[in-house]
């Protein structure tokens, strides 16, 4: 059974859509990686830290989902992070209302010791220091890290994402974060640069466009599958991440071949998680749904065609 650390933000969210609003509810970038990646019977170990005011009932939703909380940190006198957002009516763009710091502003890290060999490590959207400080507890080189990051970083702590960059072995950002990156507007051309920067494999996601994997002047298309609703995009993005990571630590396969399957497996859980607010939909679901809507993706990008 292959290991996977995840290391990234157990939080509240309070999200508002055009389809309703929620109070404080499950959220945070380790919280949807985890529940995705526990579809892929792999041994999972979170890393994050979160405040005496968190639920016992979260917790120990998560630990039935077979993720070790060991290297979760209680501060029984502190708060746990929370971010609230409002939709715009496109789903696509969003305003940040609130974001609370609290115990994570502080955070270091503790990667178990028995995870420090772990084969896969997800970096969650966290400072780049914080990220380095992860990979350098680590006692063997997994055999695959991937990192998430977002534009803050590229404006507050450019230095230290790219010396962060340089350890990975797979980058997923969006297509703004991918050029602001590498000063290139055509994808193409970023993503030669961000493989210059070190990382073997680069992940440029679209939204509800999908994402495209890059490797080595090969380029892998996912699209998104069609929905007629999306309920609330929160998570999404940690939710594809982790679906990447748990189909990575599972097969131990790290070929530009498997990750195409690993990347339409992070598709096809980001698109159960769009359909309810926050983790619902993911805390409920099934694999039987999952193996069920892979094969709708597999007939979506699926054809013949006879070449003259």
């Amino acid at each position: 059974m292959g290991k996977l650390v995840i290391v990234g933000t157990i939080a509240f969210d309070a999200i508002e859509t055009p389809f309703g609003k929620t109070d404080k509810i499950l959220g945070g970038a380790a919280t949807f990686i985890g529940l995705a990646a526990s579809h892929f019977n792999v041994d999972i170990a979170a890393v994050s830290v979160v405040g005496g005011d968190f639920p016992k009932a979260y917790l120990d939703l998560l630990s039935n989902k077979n993720i070790d909380l060991t290297g979760v940190e209680i501060v029984k006198e502190g708060k746990t992070f929370f971010w609230s957002g409002r939709y715009h009516n496109d789903m696509n763009t969003r305003d940040t209302l609130v974001t609370e710091l609290n115990t994570m502003g502080n955070f270091k890290p503790k990667v178990p010791k028995n995870y420090q060999n772990a084969d896969v490590v997800m970096l969650g959207n966290l400072h780049p220091l914080v990220q380095s400080n992860v990979l350098d507890q680590m006692s063997e080189t997994p055999k695959m890290v991937i990192l998430d990051t977002m534009n803050f970083w590229m404006d507050s702590a450019l230095n230290d994402l790219l010396q962060v960059i340089k350890r990975v072995d797979v980058i997923a950002i969006n297509d703004e974060e991918a050029r602001q990156l590498t000063g290139e507007y055509a994808l193409v051309v970023a993503a030669r640069k961000i493989h210059e920067m070190g990382p073997k494999y680069v992940v440029i996601k679209k939204g509800e466009h999908g994402a495209l994997l890059f490797h080595d002047g090969h380029v892998f298309f996912a699209p998104a599958l069609p929905l007629e609703e999306v309920f609330d995009p929160t998570g999404a993005g940690d939710t594809f991440a982790g679906g990447i990571a748990g189909y990575l630590a599972k097969t131990g396969d790290t070929s530009f071949d498997n990750m195409k399957n690993a990347i339409i497996y992070g598709s096809t859980l980001a698109s159960f998680c769009v359909e309810k607010f926050g983790t619902e939909r993911m805390i409920n679901l099934s694999n039987t749904e999952v193996f069920k809507r892979l094969m709708q993706f597999k007939q979506l990008t699926q054809f013949d065609i006879e070449l003259t």
